[in-house]
């Protein structure tokens, strides 16, 4: 199933606009020698870092990424609201998960050292899991926002806050600041009610706006609870597709499969498995897998989709004996699954745990 994720912030940026339909297939052919304990599946919402799953290289590769997205200059929002609005607040129709949505607040009176206030109420999923940010024209970044603790285990309401000086601010020369959004959850409704005190002791209302926090859909098919691979039986086919159904490109889509395995003396390795993905006119390719950093798990990008017709994903485990020897007797579970994000966001992760078994006796 989906795992969800509160209290999870991000500075990805926001990626352009667009929408566009995309589907991935896996081919797994997995070969071991046991598996074990079992592991949790990574939290859709949760950016990969540095250590046990990344290698040290792609964390570097990604946070160059980050810091020249967080300088970038940001789009300049045109003024919303009509002119009789002291405080006037927009956001698009859809929060796409895995990516930044756009918003703004518009100040059409002279605010001096005051402060904007964002209420929200979610259902759906938490408040604690709404990320949002300001873009700071003088610095050029992006900055979270004050927030206040939304109360609870499960907040449904939470206030999120940032100064603001905007001396000039009047009808013919309204003062708008970019901000963005992003909800690392699940899909669900969010309503924002904006505010602005003026630091003369007025406080004026905008009225309150409403998004949809939405995702791709993503259906797994062709692995059971409790498949069983056999050492040198047949493979095992599972296939993976994501179809976009948000109003939102996601230019950078990606699928990765995870394993992880432990007995009572050993764990499984990357040479104990192995992983092929079927690709159009070139068969089942290996993919390799990387182990963890520090646990001993494993992980792999799988290869980008390409067009036409895609057969599901297999796995299976190897004959024992030559170079291809498996070592870990003692594992005989794992714990596996699929990843699907966007860039280093996940948005979707499903486990597809197995069980290990020796060849029947001929």
């Amino acid at each position: 199933m989906t795992r969800n994720v509160g209290q999870q912030r991000s500075s990805v940026a926001r990626k352009a606009a667009g929408r566009t339909a995309a589907a991935l297939a896996a081919g797994l052919a997995l070969v071991m020698g046991a598996a074990g304990a079992a592991h949790a599946a990574p939290a859709a919402g949760v950016r990969a870092e540095t250590g046990c799953d990344t290698s040290p290289a792609a964390g570097s590769a990604t946070a160059a990424r980050t810091a020249a997205q967080e300088s970038a200059e940001a789009p300049a929002p045109a003024a919303t609201g009509t002119a009789a609005q002291k405080v006037s607040y927009s956001v698009t129709s859809q929060l796409p998960i895995g990516l930044w949505s756009p918003s703004s607040v518009t100040l059409r009176t002279p605010v001096t050292k005051g402060k904007v206030r964002l209420d929200v109420t979610s259902k759906g999923f938490s408040t604690d899991s709404l990320s949002v940010q300001r873009f700071d024209s003088r610095t050029k970044r992006w900055l979270d926002l004050d927030t206040a603790p939304g109360g609870g285990s499960w907040p449904t309401r939470g206030v999120f806050t940032f100064p603001v000086t905007a001396k000039g601010a009047s009808a013919a020369h309204p003062h708008t600041v970019a901000l963005r959004l992003q909800d690392l959850d699940r899909p669900g409704t969010l309503s924002v009610t904006a505010s602005v005190e003026d630091g003369r002791g007025h406080t004026y209302r905008a009225p309150a706006r409403t998004t949809t926090a939405t995702r791709p859909q993503v259906t797994v098919g062709g692995w059971k609870n409790g498949t069983v691979l056999e050492r040198g039986g047949d493979a095992r086919e599972v296939t993976v597709t994501v179809k976009n159904t948000t109003n939102r490109a996601y230019p950078s889509l990606a699928a990765s499969y995870f394993a992880y395995g432990a007995g009572a003396s050993h764990a499984l390795t990357p040479k104990d498995l192995v992983l092929s993905q079927h690709r159009t006119g070139q068969g089942w390719v290996r993919v390799p897998l990387l182990a963890g950093g520090c646990d001993p798990g494993m992980s792999a990008r799988l290869l980008p989709a390409v067009k036409g017709p895609r057969p599901g994903c297999r796995g299976g485990l190897p004959a024992e004996g030559g170079r291809r020897r498996l070592r870990p007797r003692d594992v005989t579970t794992a714990d596996a699954g699929v990843t699907v994000a966007n860039g280093d966001m996940s948005f979707f992760s499903q486990a597809l745990p197995f069980t290990v078994r020796a060849p029947k006796a001929a």
